[in-house]
């Protein structure tokens, strides 16, 4: 197991608290907690060791081209693939309001 955390700079303040996926489901669950300030804050609990350049890049990637909210999302992986992330990501920033 390893943990890890990223800080990334944000424009607005998500609306609501929101989740995604479960972690009985064996891929993914992301929460999201609205916070004041000008980042969110990403830390990421993940089963396989030695990720934290992989996650860093996906992130990169994924959130480039949209405005995130300033909050707290944390990371449950259970050896999800990239397009389970985005699509995760993408569910939390809907059900916030984003």
């Amino acid at each position: 197991m390893e943990r890890f955390s990223f800080s990334m700079p944000a424009a607005g303040t998500a609306r609501r608290h929101a989740a995604a996926g479960c972690v009985a489901s064996g891929d993914l669950e992301i929460l999201l907690e609205p916070a004041a300030g000008g980042c969110l804050h990403i830390t990421v609990m993940s089963s396989v060791n030695g990720g934290r350049a992989r996650w860093r890049a996906l992130f990169e990637r994924a959130l480039s081209d949209r405005a995130v909210p300033a909050g707290r999302v944390e990371i449950h992986d259970f050896g999800a693939t990239p397009g389970v992330v985005r699509l995760r990501l993408a569910q939390i920033f809907t059900e916030a309001g984003v």
